[in-house]
């Protein structure tokens, strides 16, 4: 998918989720459809703030949250990086393996949550998070 059709994507999702289209929020999906990697609030702040000087970290944060809800944006937790986000890599469920050195992220396409797993009782799961860190080939 190009770049043109990857912004259209993430604006058609916005305006499913009924989100206005906003040039802010056309920014946001250039900025993920520009950088392949990584982002903290924070960098995405410093990239809208370039253009949009009065716009507030609230606003940005915000965003992110909507987008990561709709599935556009995928959020992962670096043990010592936090929270970034970075545009989804995929159509359907799946984890992560990722490197701690470079950042680098593999799919993986195995769920953890699809093996028998004792719960208490009346236990009702909504949503789950699995990631492995480690090193990858080229870091070890």
């Amino acid at each position: 998918m190009n770049k043109s059709e990857r912004i259209h994507q993430i604006t058609d999702a916005m305006s499913r989720n009924g989100l206005r289209v906003t040039d802010q929020r056309r920014t946001l999906a250039q900025i993920f459809t520009d950088d392949e990697g990584y982002l903290s609030p924070k960098d995405v702040y410093d990239k809208m703030k370039q253009q949009y000087p009065s716009v507030s970290f609230d606003t940005v944060y915000r965003n992110l949250r909507l987008l990561s809800e709709m599935g556009v944006l995928e959020q992962y937790y670096f043990l010592d990086g936090g929270l970034k986000f970075k545009g989804c890599c995929s159509t359907h469920h799946h984890h992560h393996l990722i490197c701690l050195s470079c950042e680098k992220t593999l799919p993986l396409d195995y769920c953890p949550m699809d093996q028998s797993i004792d719960l208490p009782a009346n236990f009702k799961i909504s949503n789950h998070r699995f990631e492995i860190y480690g090193l990858c080939d080229q870091c070890q």
